[in-house]
Formats: structure tokens, C-alpha cells, sequence
């Protein structure tokens, strides 16, 4: 049978603990470029999960992006979650215009300045588990409220409106069909809290990231009253969900394993090595993204993907390609700082990534030196997981220290 000829039906609901995902981990094996159905969407697509094979999809102009806008692409929610005039549905040039003008605003003084608050928060929160008492939650004292409030504060989104963005931003997540009204009714009111918001930033800058954003030029240009809407609305979502879920994926992995919290309390200088091989490692959310369309034939490891194909890609085997990685399903702390696909690849990777690599740093740096003798308060089978969303991570992490 040739490669492909097989359609494989892929819910990608597999979310057992933070174990590898079975069916991923078999056409990885067996067919790493497949044909697949998906929950929701007309049709069919492409998976193609091998390195090099993802980073030739993420970075070749034969494979478009914006060409999936106004399709009713397979993919894993009710509703399609991207913004037509999002970066990250864009192609080059037009992503490299957008991406040069917003990179201005991840500019290692502003991450800088970032980390001050970010600190500022971390020192709080713990503050207020400490004072809860030991065991507590660390998702509810940590993990949860962490990103969250710290990407409204680089934005500068007053408190009493977070409740309602961090619900609209979770409701657009959900995998269930019934949530496809509610999905659409969430992006809807977002996307005009963040066309206010931001025709007031532009009128009155401040030093939040918009407002740096909002005033960011190269040589003449500047983003547009509906770029900057969409980045703000992108960077609340993407900058409090997968920031979230990695703290709390994080901290399971490090207090579930006790000689890894262990080394790292003994080594601080080494976390950050580490950080980047726990992203690798962690598979933080269920199968795919945003895909791409083929716009002529093209040979991908033996496979014709033909023109108009939709295409998907997997960061997730990307970053467990043997052919890439020594030992790929074995956690190393002291592997080579890996080039993992966590954050994206190619003209989409994430341009908040830095925000992010920070953000983990000063919380996990704060956490080990303030209670040194953390460890989970149950056993790690008893930890209860998230099943309805495209994300994977503890619900709660009952700790003593």
C-alpha cells in the first residue's frame, strides 16, 4: 500500500497524565506522513510529523498559511480560532512587515523591564501561598494566575476586566461541539474590548507593551488600527494559555521526579538549560495547530502532497524525531540546548517566545529558592488532569513544603 493511501481518523483527545499521545507516537513510527480526519472541518488532511520534514512545511513558500483564511479546515475545535488579519495566518512578506514592527516590542530592554513585574507578581503569589498554609494548590496560587497576570500587566489591563478575557480566551479553546456558539460570541467580544482598548492606547501611550506597540515604526510604517486590535487579542490569549500550562506541566515533571527539583535547588545556574529540555520533553497540548495549504505539488520523505492539500504539522513528534534527538523520549537535563519546536518554527515562530523563556525562569528560580523542600502532598497518580480543551495540564497540584 503506498504512503498515504491510508486516512486515519484522528481525535487527538489522548490525555492521559502527560504521557506521549499513542497514536502520534505511531504514525511518528510507522507513516510519518499521513492522511487524516478530524474531528471538525470538511475533508481531509495531511500530518506530517518528522523534523525535518515540519520544518521544511514551516518554512517553505510552497506551503501557505493565509490560504486556509475563510476554509472550513479539518481541525480540532468547533470553531476556527484565527483572526483574518492575524500574524499568525499571514505569509511572508506580509508576516516579515508585522513581524519586524511587532519584534520592536519583545526588545530585550522592554523584556527587561517585563521581568521587574514579572517578579513583582511571582513574589506576590508566593507570598500568598505561603501564607495559605501548607498543603496548598500550586495551580491555584501559581501556576493559574501567573501568566495571566503578568501578560495584563505588560498590557496593562485593568483587574476587574480579567475574569471575563481569561473566560472568553478559554471558551475559544473548548474541543466539545456544543461550544461552537459560545466560541464565536467570545471572540466577537474580545476582539471589540481590544479594538477600544487599543484606539485609546494609540490616543494616550503609556509604557505597556500595546502602547509600545502601537507607537513601534519601521522607517514610516506602523501597525493599523485592526493589526494592532488582533496582536493585542493574540497576545492575551497566547500569552496566558501556553505560558499556564507549562508552569503547571513544569512543576508536576519537577515534583514528580524529587531529584530533578533536587538538582535544580542544588544547581540554580542550570535552569535555564533545563527549561528549554522540560519544553522540549512536555507535550503541552493535544495534536495539532493552525495548518497550512500546499500551493503546488511537492515530495515530502517519499509522499506527493498534492496542491490545494491542507497540511498539517506536529511540534510534538517534531521534538521526539530520533533522527534529531539522542534518547528523544528520555528527559535530560543536561542535554545540548536542544532546538525544540515548542514555540513554532519558521516565519511563525512565536515572537513572544522571550517573554515566555523569562517568565518561566524568574517563576521556577523563585519557587525552588523559596520553598526548597516543596513536594507533592499526594501521590502524582491521584493528579487530576484537563480533558476538554486543546491543552494538557494538572487541574491541581496539592504541594507541602
Amino acid at each position: 500500500m503506498e504512503p498515504g493511501a491510508t486516512v486515519r481518523t484522528c481525535p487527538f483527545d489522548f490525555a492521559d497524565g502527560l504521557e506521549f499521545d499513542p497514536q502520534l507516537k505511531q504514525l511518528m513510527t510507522e507513516e510519518p506522513v499521513s492522511r487524516i480526519r478530524m474531528p471538525y472541518g470538511e475533508g481531509e488532511a495531511w500530518l506530517v510529523t518528522g523534523y525535518e520534514d515540519v520544518r521544511t512545511v514551516t518554512t517553505d513558500r510552497r506551503f501557505s498559511r493565509s490560504a486556509v483564511v475563510g476554509l472550513d479546515y479539518p481541525r480540532m475545535t468547533p470553531e476556527p480560532i484565527i483572526q483574518p488579519e492575524a500574524i499568525n495566518v499571514m505569509d511572508p512578506p506580509a508576516s516579515s512587515r508585522l513581524r519586524s514592527l511587532i519584534a520592536k516590542g519583545f526588545a530585550p530592554q522592554h523584556v527587561e523591564r517585563m521581568r521587574e513585574r514579572t517578579q513583582h507578581v511571582v513574589d506576590d503569589l508566593l507570598d500568598g501561598l505561603e501564607a495559605s498554609g501548607s498543603p496548598a494548590d500550586l495551580v491555584q496560587h501559581m501556576t493559574s494566575p501567573l501568566p495571566m497576570t503578568t501578560i495584563c500587566e505588560v498590557l496593562d489591563i485593568p483587574e476587574a476586566e480579567r475574569k471575563q478575557l481569561r473566560s472568553h480566551a478559554w471558551t475559544m479553546m473548548r474541543i466539545g461541539a456544543s461550544g461552537r456558539e459560545d466560541a464565536k460570541r467570545s471572540k466577537a467580544e474580545l476582539r471589540a474590548y481590544f479594538a477600544e482598548l487599543t484606539a485609546e492606547r494609540r490616543a494616550n501611550p503609556g509604557d505597556d507593551l500595546i502602547s509600545t506597540l502601537a507607537q513601534a515604526r519601521d522607517g514610516d510604517d506602523l501597525l493599523d488600527d485592526q493589526e494592532l486590535t488582533v496582536m493585542a487579542m493574540v497576545l492575551l490569549i497566547t500569552g496566558q494559555d501556553t505560558t499556564s500550562y507549562e508552569l503547571g506541566n513544569i512543576s508536576y515533571t519537577l515534583l514528580s521526579r524529587p531529584e530533578l527539583f533536587a538538582r535544580l535547588r542544588e544547581r540554580p545556574d542550570t535552569l535555564p538549560q533545563a527549561i528549554e529540555e522540560l519544553l522540549r520533553f512536555i507535550p503541552f497540548r493535544k495534536g495539532v495547530g493552525i495548518p497550512r495549504v500546499a500551493t503546488e505539488d511537492v515530495v515530502l520523505s517519499g509522499v506527493k502532497i498534492k496542491a490545494g492539500d491542507i497540511v498539517h504539522v506536529s511540534y510534538l513528534t517534531a521534538n521526539r524525531d530520533a533522527e534529531k534527538f539522542d534518547r528523544p523520549h528520555e528527559l535530560d537535563l543536561d542535554r545540548p540546548k536542544p532546538a525544540h519546536m515548542t514555540f513554532g518554527w519558521g516565519s511563525h515562530h512565536c515572537l513572544g517566545a522571550p517573554l515566555a523563556a523569562m517568565e518561566l525562569q524568574v517563576a521556577f528560580s523563585t519557587l525552588i529558592k523559596r520553598f526548597p523542600g516543596l513536594k507533592l502532598a499526594v501521590p502524582a497518580s491521584e493528579v487530576r488532569w484537563n480533558t476538554n480543551s486543546i491543552w494538557r495540564y494538572p487541574l491541581e497540584l496539592p504541594v507541602t513544603w
